[in-house]
């Protein structure tokens, strides 16, 4: 009889089902947090087709819960009689020193919790919760002066 071989160990890359790409210019983003996020079976499916909007989703807590509101996960067609509705509140499962961390950070003025992304991570659905702050006019002309020079800049390399 020969030896066994050693198993495999499967490696889990992380799929992006849904981005916020509006939080980056709109806010500055402090810190960065998973969270698991309790969802029911159609809407897995859905996010899997990629049909999730997080324009105008925010977290917030409710006692000692932390909540995703205005999530819109339109319903799986091919799902049977339940479906859900699309915008409901949503929980997110965290620690709970993460959680009084998180409404401790919200507390103060003008900081607020942005879902950043939506993605598959080890085989479980996650959302990446930014603790954000309101970009000022300002700073917004500012990004938006960076990304131009920076696209002038590659244009002129790609000349070359």
């Amino acid at each position: 009889m020969g030896k066994r071989q050693p198993k495999e160990e499967k490696v889990w890359t992380e799929k992006a089902l849904a981005t916020n790409r509006k939080a980056k210019f709109l806010y500055h983003i402090d810190e960065k947090v998973e969270a698991g996020i309790v969802l029911v079976g159609s809407e897995v499916k859905s996010l899997r087709s990629g049909q999730a909007s997080l324009t105008e989703a925010f977290a917030i807590p409710k006692k000692d819960e932390l909540w995703l509101m205005n999530l819109h996960i339109p319903p799986y067609e091919q799902a049977g009689s339940y479906r859900p509705e699309p915008v409901r509140p949503r929980k997110l499962l965290l620690h709970r020193r993460e959680i009084e961390k998180l409404s401790g950070a919200v507390s103060r003025k003008g900081v607020t919790l942005v879902p950043l992304r939506i993605y598959i991570a080890r085989r479980r659905v996650k959302v990446e919760i930014g603790v954000c702050r309101g970009k000022k006019a300002h700073d917004k002309r500012e990004a938006i002066k960076e990304r131009d020079l920076k696209r002038s800049g590659e244009r002129e390399f790609r000349v070359r």
